[in-house]
């Protein structure tokens, strides 16, 4: 919720490789191990396109997270050479995780490094564990549905039922909600309206002139792929909290009145900066009197100041969220499923890179996140048509969760599935 992960690490492939030895590729795959430890200065192993690309001050911020995520580096892992001169796969052990991607050298002498991107997460299975096996086993709860959406088959399932915080997830709800007022005739795609929610990011729209004008498609998309919050919000205010509520409901959401009143991102951010014992209150509140209390809210201003600081100690009253089940988000993915333009909405961010999805015919996305709340979930279509869900959620009220971990573990769970459902 507050952001989705995209933390897929460095980048920037500038100045092409030409004959660099097998001996040199391998020392500084070395050298990358290096830097990460402090051994050795950023600028004498990154080429100066790299270093522009991310500034050194960055790199040592996604260090910083990259040990938050997935424990301490061990060391490198491997070097697989690609045939091309200069340029190789890497593997980077961390004590949780395992982080590979290609690597490229400057054709320059002393041949720094031009570009690497550390794209693929696989957890450290020293014990062989399955991948459903290890999200059994990790701290907190969880739950995990992969199955066809009529679930006349299943590839996993653990806690299918129980509902779950999911972050952002919860604004596959507003989509669908948009989808059935287009179909309805009530609305089109193309509509304009003026832009006056803001909401705190993740997104970019916060930012925009208030009074911009922009389509519901645009805010569709924003909502989507970059899980735009103030996209949310906006679309929330065109349709109505009552519409949204009522997909809900309509989509077989086994508790509905779980998530009631459907808040905007806008009033949980509210509420969480509320003292402790108002969000207690709330969380334990019947529906009527939560719907009193957002009402209390409407005029009140969003510190934007305020809320990083009310999520950088850990999560925060988890259980004043949005809730589903796996098997619930495979009820709303259901209703939006055979829609077109909302199956490209979902396709533009996939959350990990397209080859994970090799054997499909069709993958589209939403996940979310806030400290101790994770939540990714995938539509699929196989060769033969027919639709299947990937969710999983990761819910935690005592520390932060390792987005890293989590994803590389969905990534096992496709490769360990028939490709394509088949």
């Amino acid at each position: 919720m507050i952001r989705f992960l995209s933390l897929l690490l460095l980048f920037s492939f500038a100045a092409p490789a030409h004959a660099q030895s097998d001996e040199i590729v391998a020392q500084r795959a070395e050298d990358v191990v290096s830097v990460f430890r402090g051994e050795m200065a950023y600028t004498d192993v990154f080429h100066d396109s790299f270093v522009a690309a991310l500034p050194e001050a960055q790199f040592a911020a996604l260090n910083a997270q990259l040990e938050a995520q997935m424990g301490p580096l061990v060391g490198l892992e491997g070097v697989e050479h690609s045939g091309n001169p200069g340029e190789a796969t890497i593997s980077l052990r961390f004590e949780q995780s395992i982080m590979s991607g290609p690597m490229r050298l400057s054709s320059a002498e002393p041949h720094k490094i031009a570009g690497l991107l550390l794209n693929d997460i696989q957890p450290v299975n020293d014990a062989g564990l399955s991948a459903l096996d290890q999200i059994k086993a990790l701290d907190g709860t969880t739950s995990v549905y992969f199955a066809r959406l009529d679930g006349s088959e299943v590839v996993a399932r653990h806690n299918a039922k129980m509902p779950l915080a999911i972050g952002s997830t919860f604004k596959l709800y507003v989509l669908s909600a948009l989808a059935r007022s287009i179909e309805a005739g009530e609305r089109d795609w193309s509509d304009v309206v003026e832009l006056t929610e803001k909401s705190f990011p993740s997104g970019v729209m916060q930012d925009w002139p208030a009074g911009s004008p922009v389509t519901l498609h645009t805010l569709a998309v924003q909502m989507i792929s970059i899980s735009d919050n103030t996209a949310t919000d906006q679309l929330m205010a065109v349709l109505g909290r009552e519409a949204v509520e009522a997909e809900v409901a309509a989509s077989g959401h086994a508790d509905p009145e779980a998530t009631f009143p459907f808040m905007t991102t806008r009033e949980m951010f509210l509420l969480k900066l509320s003292q402790d014992d108002a969000l207690a209150a709330y969380s334990a509140a019947d529906v009527a009197v939560r719907r009193v209390t957002l009402d209390a809210m409407e005029d009140r201003e969003l510190d934007m100041g305020q809320i990083s600081s009310v999520f950088s100690g850990g999560p925060r009253f988890i259980d004043v969220e949005w809730f589903a089940s796996s098997q619930d988000i495979a009820r709303i993915y259901a209703r939006l499923a055979e829609d077109p333009v909302v199956r490209d909405i979902l396709a533009v961010n996939l959350g990990m890179a397209d080859r994970h999805f090799d054997g499909w015919d069709y993958a589209g996305y939403k996940g979310g996140s806030e400290p101790g709340v994770l939540n990714f979930s995938w539509l699929l279509r196989d060769s033969a048509g027919d639709y299947w869900v990937l969710a999983m959620s990761w819910n935690n009220p005592d520390k932060a969760l390792s987005e890293m971990r989590f994803l590389g573990l969905a990534q096992q769970l496709l490769a360990e599935a028939p490709q394509g459902g088949e």
